[in-house]
């Protein structure tokens, strides 16, 4: 400690909340920074999340899903995708509930299909966007922009964004890979 120091207790604490001044001022301005970048097409980081609890059969996985008013996808059937090759709009009287989530389903037999196998049929990220878990946070879809690589669903925020997504499908889904555990785990819906 130096002489000042020991002569000076104030000015130690003068210094110390100039330190947090700074340190908050570089930090506000980096997330303003980073916010700034965001196009108006680009997805905003999403509000409305589903964590309810499981079926016992799946107790351990405790991952968000993408709901809006209660129901997952924007009430899209997740089925459709796989056997009709579209999106179609579900139906609440099919609806299944899977995570603690409400499923619609344009027939019975896609409700059946889904409640077999939700696994084969879930969009990956819990239904949120593709694209924005690529780049480290959630966003909502639209039903519409969709692709199905290698047996699996992916939902985009808009056509815009799943052609952005479509440049670089397997970087993409890397990096969403790696950025979905942390993303859903600090997810506070």
């Amino acid at each position: 400690m130096s002489i000042l120091q020991k002569q000076n207790p104030l000015l130690e604490k003068v210094k110390m909340k100039r330190r947090y001044f700074v340190l908050s001022s570089v930090s506000f301005g980096l997330v303003i920074g980073c916010t700034s970048l965001q196009t108006k097409d680009s997805p905003q980081p999403s509000v409305e999340l589903s964590t309810n609890s499981v079926p016992p059969a799946i107790a351990n996985i405790t991952e968000p899903i993408f709901t809006e008013n209660g129901v997952a996808i924007r009430g899209a059937d997740p089925v459709a995708y796989f056997e009709v090759g579209e999106p179609l709009q579900g139906n609440q009287q099919f609806t299944h509930n899977w995570m603690g989530v409400n499923w619609w389903f344009s027939s019975a037999q896609n409700r059946d299909l889904f409640a077999a196998s939700p696994e084969q049929y879930a969009p990956q990220y819990g239904g949120f966007c593709a694209f924005a878990v690529a780049n480290g946070y959630t966003a909502p879809i639209v039903p519409e922009a969709w692709s199905i690589v290698e047996g699996r669903l992916y939902l985009n925020f808009s056509l815009r964004v799943r052609s952005r997504w479509e440049r670089d499908i397997p970087g993409n889904i890397a990096r969403a890979n790696k950025n979905w555990p942390g993303a859903a785990a600090n997810f506070r819906g």
